[in-house]
């Protein structure tokens, strides 16, 4: 965190910045959709961005495997056409367990306790494991989100305080904390990963903002010049973060997760001074901003 931060620029579209970058690297929901459908000119920017032969990446904390990810996107209205490559947090956590290179994961045994929703438990599919119905059967929790809006936090707290008195390890396949569908926010599996952190449980993130998911990002584009690759997002806390710790620029789109902090529309503008204390309090701070991901 910081006291104060320097005004960001405040820039009217992508068409400002693009011949600085040759790739980039873009968030999917609250930046290209809401969950339902593209924003304004959101599909015509990634039409711009594709003619100018710029190398686009879509890197989203969906808890899910990234064809799932890339079917639901497109079934939305963002087709594999307009984007090199999708990478996501749940294939990156899917991987891990699947692959168990990482010594801590292979640790973790075979019995999991799944927080998610009915809707993402393929999640599992493929996976050597036994899904416990009780958290005193379990060897560690997956956490991949929640059913809907009407779920809190605090209807998770005797599970989560039971994992964390057995000791068990989390693994979180979306380290975002909430999200917006259709104007409706929701929590997401983040939010469940940091209470339990906060009940002193040890938690294993796999997703932005962490260095792991930009390095295949990076290995996907092929552009070796970081200074040329720019990553655009609606969350200082994830996208904008995640761009600091990858050493890259960073776009922050203002009318996304952070729009009713800064006392604006969806795909509006913020003042300087607000959009300054939003940073300050965040504690990042992007290159520069735009009010959407429009041209």
């Amino acid at each position: 965190m910081f006291d104060s931060a320097p005004d960001v620029p405040i820039l009217p579209g992508l068409a400002a910045l693009a011949d600085r970058y040759d790739a980039f690297i873009v968030d999917l929901w609250g930046v290209l959709h809401d969950g339902v459908r593209p924003y304004p000119g959101a599909i015509e920017a990634l039409r711009e961005l594709k003619r100018r032969d710029k190398r686009v990446a879509i890197l989203s904390n969906a808890p899910r495997r990234a064809a799932d990810v890339a079917r639901r996107t497109a079934e939305i209205g963002v087709t594999p056409d307009l984007y090199d490559h999708l990478l996501s947090s749940g294939e990156e956590a899917w991987r891990s367990l699947k692959e168990r290179a990482d010594p801590r994961t292979a640790a973790l045994g075979r019995a999991v306790f799944p927080l998610m929703a009915r809707r993402d438990r393929f999640m599992l599919d493929g996976l050597d494991l036994a899904v416990a119905t009780r958290i005193a059967e379990a060897g560690f929790i997956l956490a991949t989100g929640v059913e809907g809006p009407g779920d809190r936090v605090a209807d998770f707290e005797a599970t989560l305080a039971a994992g964390v008195a057995r000791g068990l390890p989390m693994v979180c396949a979306n380290p975002d904390l909430e999200v917006v569908r259709d104007g409706v926010r929701e929590i997401c599996a983040g939010a469940l990963a940091a209470r339990y952190e906060a009940l002193g449980g040890e938690v294993r993130y796999h997703g932005k903002p962490h260095p792991s998911i930009y390095r295949a990002c990076f290995a996907a584009l092929g552009v070796a010049d970081r200074r040329r690759i720019v990553a655009v997002g609606d969350s200082l806390r994830t996208d904008i973060a995640g761009a600091e710790r990858a050493g890259i620029d960073s776009v922050l789109v203002t009318g996304g997760l952070h729009a009713e902090e800064l006392g604006v529309a969806a795909g509006g503008a913020p003042g300087p001074r607000a959009l300054a204390a939003a940073c300050a309090r965040a504690g990042h701070l992007p290159t520069v901003a735009v009010p959407a991901f429009a041209w």
